[in-house]
């Protein structure tokens, strides 16, 4: 299954030449993630705060394929490639117009209070396993 989220390119996503500089990708990436938790996992990165968790990212890996200007819609798409004990690999790419502009795989993790790795509840896992496995 994908998960699909579109964003418009911002101003505020751009630097003086007009397309996107690239850190803003990763807050891109990091809005589908946390958007993918909160309407398919119904847990939201506040409530995992709130109990003093969280998934941060522990890999990332980046390939830019073209560049994205100011205006520009981009179609997110990220799929889950696997689900480990603490761990969540994902695939996400953003589509422009005309073309691909970035591709990211990235790894979350799953921390309790102390930022130690903690299993994912039975619920989570459920629903993530439930969003993987429907076509």
């Amino acid at each position: 299954m994908i998960y699909t989220r579109q964003i418009r390119v911002e101003f505020n996503h751009c630097d003086p030449a007009g397309i996107v500089f690239y850190p803003r990708y990763f807050e891109m990436t990091n809005s589908v993630a946390e958007n993918f938790f909160r309407d398919v996992v119904q847990l939201p990165y506040e409530e995992m705060m709130a109990r003093g968790g969280g998934v941060p990212t522990a890999r990332l890996e980046v390939t830019f394929h073209a560049p994205s200007r100011l205006g520009d819609l981009l179609d997110w798409r990220m799929q889950v490639l696997r689900l480990g004990g603490s761990s969540l690999d994902l695939s996400i790419e953003a589509q422009g117009a005309d073309r691909k502009r970035v591709s990211v795989a990235l790894t979350l993790v799953n921390v309790n209070a102390k930022g130690r790795p903690q299993p994912w509840s039975d619920e989570v896992r459920q629903r993530i396993t439930t969003f993987i496995e429907a076509e």
